[in-house]
Formats: C-alpha cells, structure tokens, sequence
C-alpha cells in the first residue's frame, strides 16, 4: 500500500493546512454564532473553544466578532501558521499544543467548535474526550463541528473515530439539536485524494 492508503498512516497536516488556506469559516459555526445573535450578551466576554483549530480559519472569525478564544491543536506546525495571519487579533486569543488524547478544557465554556477534527480523536481515548467536552461547556453553551459516520471510507484507518446515526444521537442526547445534517457522497478530500464521504454536521445547545 502507499503512504496515503495505509490503515495506520498519518494524516499529511502540512499539505492540508496549504490546500485550506485561505477558505472561509464552516457553516457548522457560523449557525452557531447566528443563535449567539439572537440571544442578549452576557456581561462578560464570552469564551471559545477553537478545537483543532489548524491554520485558524474559524479562529479568526471568532476573533473578528469579539470572542475570547482557545485555539487548541495537536500540531505546531497549525500554530506557526495559525500566529503568522494578517487577519489575527492577538488580543483575545490564547493558544494550547495538545493532543485530543490528553484533552483537557477549562469550564464555563459558551462554546466548543470542532471543525471536521474529531474523528481524529483514537477510539480508545473518545469516549473521555466526548466527556469532557460535554462537562467544560456551560448550561446553554454551544457545541458545533463534525462526526464521521460508519460509511466513511476513512473507517479503514484504526486511529481514527467513525460512529453510526444512533451513536451519534446518543452522544447528543446532553443536548438541544439545532442542526444535525447527514452528508454522504463520492468526492475528494482538500489535498485532491478521492474518498467517499459519510459526515454527521452538528449545531447543539447543551440542555440544562
């Protein structure tokens, strides 16, 4: 097998990080600080958590509207490119190396943005990690981001997390689901390899 279609191989972060750069934020988060909108601020800043935040594409957004944000990631390599943006409000961020496996977050957290980035999340360590999302977001807080469904053609890699539709509503059920999408189709991930794509697209509020 080559490097690319091996079931234990790495993902290719530099090369991604290039093919993405300059794309606008995900639709998953933009629906979530659409809800933010239309509720009454807080009088206090709120706090983001930029989850897998690679070279900051929804980072900055979240900057521009005034939040204050967590960039969290497991590669240096997102922070170099991440801190090197023109567009970058330096003020309001913070940033962690970390990996998912060792995930920790702080509390009172208003919202949990995960960006395609939890599938990448080892089996063995997602159930904790799930958890702790859950547990550091407020009542009301917001999760947005992406799962990877059963049918994925990714599913042959073991490090990686898939999940059916039913686990995924199981995981929901702390939340109130805004916006739960199922995606399944032949394309071609951002570096150009062909893949069939089977995508869990979320908005949840956390119930009380």
């Amino acid at each position: 097998m080559t490097p690319s279609t091996h079931p234990t191989a790495e993902h290719n972060w530099t090369t991604y990080y290039q093919a993405v750069a300059g794309r606008p934020p995900r639709e998953t988060l933009l629906k979530a600080l659409a809800n933010f909108d239309g509720e009454a601020s807080p009088d206090r800043r709120r706090l983001a958590i930029d989850l897998g935040c690679g070279d900051g594409r929804d980072t900055v957004e979240l900057l521009r509207r005034g939040w204050q944000v967590l960039a969290i990631d497991g590669e240096q390599n997102a922070f170099d490119r991440l801190l090197d943006r023109p567009d970058l409000n330096h003020d309001l961020l913070q940033t962690q190396l970390m990996r998912f496996e060792a995930l920790a977050l702080p509390p009172a957290v208003d919202l949990i943005n995960a960006s395609f980035c939890l599938p990448f999340c080892p089996p063995a360590y997602f159930p904790h990690f799930w958890e702790t999302i859950v547990t550091s977001l407020n009542i009301g807080g917001q999760f947005c981001g992406q799962l990877f469904g059963d049918r994925d053609s990714w599913t042959i890699y073991p490090n990686r997390t898939h999940h059916t539709r039913q686990q995924v509503e199981e995981l929901l059920q702390p939340f109130e689901v805004e916006w739960l999408d199922e995606e399944e189709h032949l394309g071609v991930t951002a570096i150009g390899e062909e893949k069939h794509w089977h995508i869990f697209h979320i908005v949840a509020r956390k119930k009380a």
